[in-house]
């Protein structure tokens, strides 16, 4: 590979990290339209706890009833990603993820150990997310009572369902 297409898969590396920050980004200020522009239409996502999705409008539609009420406080603390390229206009990615979770309408805390694979595609000269799939590795769950003392509810192994 000479000098040239070595510096454009390093910028075509960059390009699908800053796509996958501004998808947590999205999910963290409740944000769904900057969210939908994260994936292709007919993206497929797959989360542990949630039924899978064959496109991304069915999904946004979820992340808006259940991430963006006023009760709700998330932190999606993606860490260093691997990017690994096909060719030009396909690659995969795994990312491991903190999630921090503040739902004071269940009056709960939650944190999961997360793992992210993706496949990322080129199109219209931008890279989207094509398919994502998300498992959930630890879990702790807090509930917490009117006089703000907590008592764990789950540590470990995450529940089948979240939210």
């Amino acid at each position: 590979m000479d000098i040239e297409a070595r510096l454009q898969r390093l910028e075509e590396d960059r390009n699908i990290r800053d796509l996958k920050m501004r998808y947590l980004r999205a999910s963290d200020a409740k944000d769904p339209e900057s969210m939908r522009d994260c994936f292709i239409p007919s993206a497929k996502i797959m989360f542990d706890g949630f039924p899978p999705f064959d496109s991304r409008d069915p999904f946004i539609e979820i992340y808006q009833q259940m991430g963006c009420g006023a009760h709700i406080f998330d932190i999606h603390q993606g860490g260093t990603g691997i990017v690994e390229f096909e060719n030009e206009i396909k690659a995969t990615g795994w990312w491991p993820l903190f999630f921090h979770n503040i739902n004071l309408e269940q009056r709960t805390l939650t944190q999961m150990g997360v793992e992210y694979q993706d496949i990322y595609v080129k199109q219209d000269g931008r890279w989207w997310i094509a398919e994502t799939r998300s498992s959930r590795k630890s879990c702790l769950i807090h509930s917490v009572d009117e006089a703000g003392q907590s008592s764990v509810q789950v540590m470990g192994k995450p529940p089948e369902n979240f939210g």
